[in-house]
């Protein structure tokens, strides 16, 4: 059987110092430098949460050649004035092929990548757009053992939870429960009229903080 855990939360930001400052803002803590996707044209900052769960704020790098292609997370659409925010959410699992193709490739094409050392596959649609229209995740499937939260700093920031607010039943309900990702992370159903939504909740050193896709985080 395919197994999937929670792997990562995404920030968009429409550059890295606004993204830095938004999670500074929201969780009182300094997130550390990653690195550059260069077949994205992306570059992130990076905040562990746990020994494999952390959060990435990622952006366009101005530095970088354009891809030729759309850009990864809807990354394309954001420009300024857009701000910082909770983006998406990314599953990792140990056979991507086989999950990919158990959701009917909803969730995009399985392509490699590489941020230095780490090598990886992911699945990320054609268009650039965030599946399921924003709540569906991307997949991953790490080359090997090492796991990028092993080599970052402590935080003190903890993931308490990500709710997954989806309409059921449809297609959405029934792709995400294939999926069924282990980790901190629950399902809720919404009613006729009412918004889909992501919301993160993480215990900070400052106390419970949240951030909510598509508004703004809590104070």
């Amino acid at each position: 059987m395919t197994r999937s855990a929670l792997d990562h939360l995404v920030v968009a930001a429409p550059d890295l110092e606004s993204g830095a400052r938004y999670v500074r803002d929201t969780l009182g803590v300094e997130p550390q430098m990653g690195g550059a996707h260069a077949r994205m044209g992306t570059h992130n900052l990076l905040l562990k949460l746990g020994d494999k769960l952390y959060l990435e704020i990622i952006a366009i790098d101005p530095t970088a050649p354009s891809p030729g292609r759309p850009r990864w997370f809807d990354l394309d659409r954001l420009t300024p004035p857009a701000l910082p925010g909770l983006i998406s959410w990314v599953v990792r699992t140990d056979d991507i092929a086989a999950l990919t193709a158990a959701t009917g490739g909803v969730l995009g094409v399985v392509e490699p990548m590489q941020r230095g050392a780490l090598e990886w596959l992911i699945s990320i649609t054609p268009d650039g757009t965030r599946p399921l229209s924003g709540i569906g995740p991307a997949l991953i499937q790490w080359h090997g053992e090492r796991h990028p939260a092993g080599a970052m700093r402590d935080s003190g920031v903890s993931l308490r939870g990500l709710v997954v607010r989806i309409p059921a039943p449809g297609e959405g309900r029934r792709i995400l429960d294939q999926i069924d990702p282990s980790g901190p992370v629950r399902f809720e159903q919404v009613h006729e009229g009412q918004a889909t939504q992501l919301q993160a909740q993480f215990d900070t050193p400052g106390g419970l903080k949240v951030m909510i896709w598509p508004s703004s985080p809590s104070p």
